[in-house]
């Protein structure tokens, strides 16, 4: 578990899998993906989620707010599995509901998942990459510290190539020194 100042990050919970079923059917928190996930799909995100934290120690986190203790989506750390070069690395990504945009809550999230990982993993870097018109996202991994690396640009291999979105952007950041 990890705490912010207003979030829990924390393992998923059975009571998580139909507020998130509705977040990922909802379409507007799912423009940047190519395509919403049925509760089938999202029960087994949560189970591979679970899945991972059992067995790496990382995962993508359920995250509820500390004032009311409501589920607002996930932040963590996951294999990057893109079939491109920055597969190498872990890759820190976050999905909120729609009414929990506008907070910070991705940032201030994604910032204490930062710091733990430089705390209890041995990463030298960390990516976060998502399809390039999604501003949203990236102004959060600038938020964080992240810098593009225009380098590592990507079409994504498993987007539709007349897909908007198949075009994406990478960031990154680097251990900081004396971690």
């Amino acid at each position: 578990m990890i705490e912010t100042d207003r979030l829990i990050l924390r393992e998923w919970r059975d009571a998580d899998r139909a507020p998130f079923a509705a977040m990922n059917a909802d379409a507007e928190v799912m423009r940047y993906f190519p395509a919403t996930m049925n509760r089938a799909q999202s029960d087994a995100l949560i189970d591979r989620e679970r899945g991972r934290l059992a067995h790496r120690g990382i995962a993508l986190m359920a995250v509820e707010t500390k004032a009311g203790g409501a589920f607002i989506g996930f932040v963590g750390l996951a294999p990057a599995d893109t079939g491109t070069a920055i597969d190498e690395y872990l890759e820190i990504g976050w999905r909120l509901k729609r009414d929990a945009w506008g907070h910070g809550y991705a940032s201030e999230a994604a910032r204490a998942v930062l710091s733990w990982a430089w705390a209890h993993t041995d990463e030298r870097r960390i990516v976060s990459f998502t399809s390039r018109i999604n501003e949203p996202s990236w102004r959060v991994m600038r938020r964080i510290g992240m810098t593009e690396r225009p380098d590592l640009a990507f079409d994504h291999p498993k987007v539709p190539d007349d897909s908007p979105l198949k075009p994406h952007v990478v960031y990154m950041i680097d251990r900081p020194e004396g971690t």
